[in-house]
C-alpha cells in the first residue's frame, strides 16, 4: 500500500497563511493525504489575531501549533507557497502552485477573514484535485 501524499504548505514565517491552511487541510479529513506547514524564517510563535479568527469564525484552535522551519517537516509531494513576495523560500524541491497571498497580519479581522477564505476555498480546491488524482 503506498504511503500517503505529503502536502507542504510553505511561506516567510509560519505564523498565519500557511498554518490556516494546514489547519483547514487536516480538518478536511481528506484520505490519502498528509499535511504539514512551514516557514524558511519561523517566527517565535502564531500570530494571536490569526489564532483568535480562526477559532472563533472557523472552529479550528490552533493552541498546539507552533511555527516550524522547512527543515522540521516531511519532504513534500506537492508544495505550496502562499506567497512571499520578493522570493519565496525553497522546499527543497520546486513549488506546484504559488497562491500569491497578501499576509494579513496586523490588518484587522476582516483581512483575515478575506485571507482565510480564499485559502479555505484554494485548500477545498486542491484537495479534490490530488484526490481525483490518487484513484
Amino acid at each position: 500500500m503506498p504511503g500517503k501524499t505529503e502536502v507542504a504548505f510553505i511561506c516567510t514565517h509560519n505564523a498565519c497563511r500557511s498554518q490556516a491552511a494546514e489547519a483547514f487541510a487536516r480538518a478536511s479529513g481528506a484520505e490519502g493525504l498528509s499535511f504539514s506547514s512551514a516557514g524558511s524564517h519561523p517566527a517565535s510563535e502564531v500570530d494571536s489575531d490569526a489564532r483568535r479568527v480562526l477559532r472563533e469564525r472557523y472552529g479550528l484552535d490552533l493552541s498546539g501549533c507552533a511555527p516550524k522551519g522547512i527543515s522540521e517537516i516531511p519532504h513534500p509531494d506537492y508544495a505550496v507557497s502562499m506567497g512571499c513576495g520578493v522570493a519565496c523560500p525553497f522546499a527543497g524541491r520546486p513549488f506546484d502552485e504559488d497562491w500569491g497571498l497578501a499576509d494579513p497580519t496586523g490588518l484587522g479581522d476582516e483581512e483575515y477573514v478575506k485571507v482565510f477564505d480564499e485559502i479555505r476555498r484554494r485548500v477545498a480546491m486542491l484537495i479534490g484535485k490530488l484526490s481525483s488524482s490518487e484513484s
